[in-house]
């Protein structure tokens, strides 16, 4: 099994890392692979909603997104991690993920994602809950740990201080090995959920 992990913090080595390490230890005691990738520092555009990818299956714009994508689609889990700014993930690891969730047309679903925001001090929650938003848009199951994700820290390296924080994160970790084992225990017997043909409504019709 294998999990990617985005780390959309700029700084390399800094509190985000950090956090992210310390699933990493678990996950490679669980047996699962990982492939971590930093894009907060890349010159990454967001959508402008050309919808070329609808006829291509991949963005317009060939960067970061469209090379990354081949290893979301052949991974078991996503867990995406962003440094909190003005109470919102990092603007390039945002538009990383608009581009990369809308562009790529391979079923999603039942891929275990995992969203860590590392903060100084406030705005992990609402940082918490917009990454969580792309895997709940396309039937992605959500690990969730004994608090919500987050790990605080200001300067590089405070994070290692945050002993609960860092707590939360291998059991964050030890979880999402746990859905993921049971979710390819559950393909094998039962299959994946039928899906139904989309409807899609305006609000205005």
């Amino acid at each position: 099994m294998k999990v990617l992990i985005i780390n959309g913090s700029p700084r390399v080595n800094g509190n985000t890392s950090i956090a992210l390490k310390e699933m990493e230890k678990v996950f490679e005691a669980e047996g699962i692979e990982t492939e971590t990738i930093q894009i907060g520092a890349k010159a990454i555009r967001g959508c402008v909603a050309c919808n070329v990818c609808s006829e291509k299956g991949k963005c317009v714009y060939d960067d970061e997104v469209n090379a990354i994508a081949p290893k979301f689609e052949t991974s078991d889990g996503l867990v995406v991690a962003s440094p909190v700014y003005y109470a919102s993930a990092n603007a390039t690891l945002i538009a990383f993920l608009d581009r990369l969730f809308y562009s790529t047309h391979f079923d999603k679903s039942m891929k275990v994602g995992a969203a860590v925001a590392v903060a100084r001090r406030g705005g992990a929650s609402a940082t918490f809950d917009e990454l969580n938003k792309y895997f709940t848009i396309c039937g992605m199951p959500v690990a969730s740990s004994h608090y919500w994700n987050s790990v605080h820290g200001r300067v590089q390296g405070e994070a290692s201080q945050d002993l609960e924080g860092l707590r939360t994160m291998r059991v964050l970790a030890r979880n999402m090995s746990f859905l993921m084992k049971s979710i390819e225990l559950g393909k094998e017997k039962f299959g994946l959920p039928q899906h139904e043909e989309r409807v899609a409504t305006n609000f205005i019709h």
